[in-house]
């Protein structure tokens, strides 16, 4: 299968700050000569602890930061090569859904408008024809298409989830990268974003890059992981066979790290632990 995003050897480095101005300033590399590639219609995750280089590297394959080295294709085209113009039209491919609902939406704002932004910022649409994409965007994510003429604080945190996943679809593109995008609901609203994007991906054959700590959520969305451990990525493969066998000593603590279950009573059975 065609690689729909390729990554190689891509660097990013950020200044860090001067003990003294007779000091040179000193970089930190938060991502170190990662390459990877996901497949058209793929899910991966991309898995580590804080400050590996997880949302830095969403925001590399966004095209919002530029590597310092490497090349980051998208279809094919270099975006950091690309002129503005071309950068901004070939937008509609590869939206991006934020960690927190909450602050993603912008709350004087109705959700029509939210919604149709991507829309506003690629092409002129007549305004019956916008609605039309606001409300099924709506219907795909399991809103009513009257809940557009509403404002962000009248839903709750999975519905405003939702909300940011219909502003993701609207332009109907091949990529959704979701950074921590369900870590701040709880455990029982995760389950139905993450069934939601599930369905996505089987109607729709969108392609996930899934930022996340949680190797449950990644075990549950996740076809392929990728695992990041300061700025490089250590192990990649099928999820399942990662988890099952893991061949770093990095992603071998992340699992050991796992909250295990109570023992059980005695007489009773253990049960195995559920990733």
């Amino acid at each position: 299968m065609t690689a729909l995003v390729r990554l190689q050897d891509v660097r990013k480095t950020y200044p860090l700050p001067r003990s003294s101005p007779f000091v040179p300033r000193r970089q930190v590399y938060a991502v170190n000569g990662v390459s990877l590639d996901i497949r058209a219609g793929d899910s991966l995750g991309v898995v580590g602890e804080s400050g590996c280089g997880k949302s830095t590297l969403a925001r590399l394959v966004m095209a919002l930061e530029a590597p310092d080295s490497g090349r980051v294709e998208f279809a094919g085209q270099d975006l950091n090569r690309l002129a503005p113009l071309a950068l901004r039209g070939a937008r509609r491919d590869f939206q991006m859904v934020f960690q927190d609902p909450y602050g993603s939406l912008d709350p004087r704002q109705s959700v029509e408008r939210i919604v149709a932004e991507p829309l506003e910022a690629l092409e002129r649409l007549p305004r019956g024809e916008r609605r039309d994409r606001v409300a099924d965007a709506m219907m795909t994510v399991g809103l009513r298409p009257a809940d557009a003429a509403k404002y962000p604080h009248e839903f709750s945190g999975g519905q405003r989830q939702r909300i940011a996943i219909a502003r993701a679809l609207i332009t109907r593109p091949k990529l959704i990268v979701a950074d921590e995008a369900v870590s701040a609901l709880d455990v029982s609203v995760q389950a139905q974003v993450l069934n939601l994007m599930a369905d996505l991906q089987q109607k729709h054959g969108v392609t996930y890059l899934f930022i996340s700590h949680n190797l449950a959520v990644v075990d549950h969305l996740c076809s392929r992981v990728a695992v990041m451990y300061l700025g490089r990525v250590v192990e990649t493969g099928a999820t399942a066979t990662v988890f099952a066998r893991p061949a770093h000593p990095y992603t071998r603590a992340l699992l050991a790290a796992l909250p295990q279950p109570a023992p059980p009573p005695p007489g009773q059975p253990r049960r195995h632990a559920q990733l």
